[in-house]
């Protein structure tokens, strides 16, 4: 015995009807009504609610990520206010060298900052050492 078959019409824009039918002949259905009654069935047992289960854990997954970037960013500005405190703060501590030494000692602070920039390269890690290291090779002493 057959069973007993519902009809229902729908109306689709030309557009939705063209990718219907086009989609229909890529995945290797009869027809495009027979793609659309597989749509309707995966849609009935759940494969939409896993689409969107999985939307919710990407999405979660990008919160993660932005307020991990935040953070890192938070960090970094602490960083450059310790930085220029701590610049200011020798500056204004450190006396006028007298004009009569201050090509030699103009000379010393050169070295000393080559060597500065040096041991922050030996100290950071993977290519952001790598770029400060070929950084400090291009300035000459």
């Amino acid at each position: 015995m057959r069973k007993k078959e519902q009809f229902r019409s729908i109306r689709l824009s030309a557009d939705l009807d063209q990718q219907i039918e086009k989609e229909a002949r890529q995945r290797g259905f009869a027809s495009a009504s027979a793609f659309i009654r597989a749509a309707i069935e995966s849609e009935l047992k759940g494969h939409g609610q896993e689409n969107l289960q999985l939307e919710q854990r990407v999405a979660a997954s990008f919160d993660r990520v932005v307020r991990e970037l935040r953070r890192l960013g938070n960090a970094q500005q602490a960083l450059f206010a310790f930085t220029d405190a701590l610049a200011r703060t020798l500056l204004h501590s450190i006396p006028e060298v007298p004009i009569e030494s201050r090509e030699s000692a103009l000379a010393q602070a050169k070295q000393r900052h080559h060597r500065l920039l040096k041991m922050a390269a030996l100290s950071m890690q993977g290519d952001a050492r790598a770029a400060m290291l070929e950084l400090t090779d291009s300035i000459e002493p």
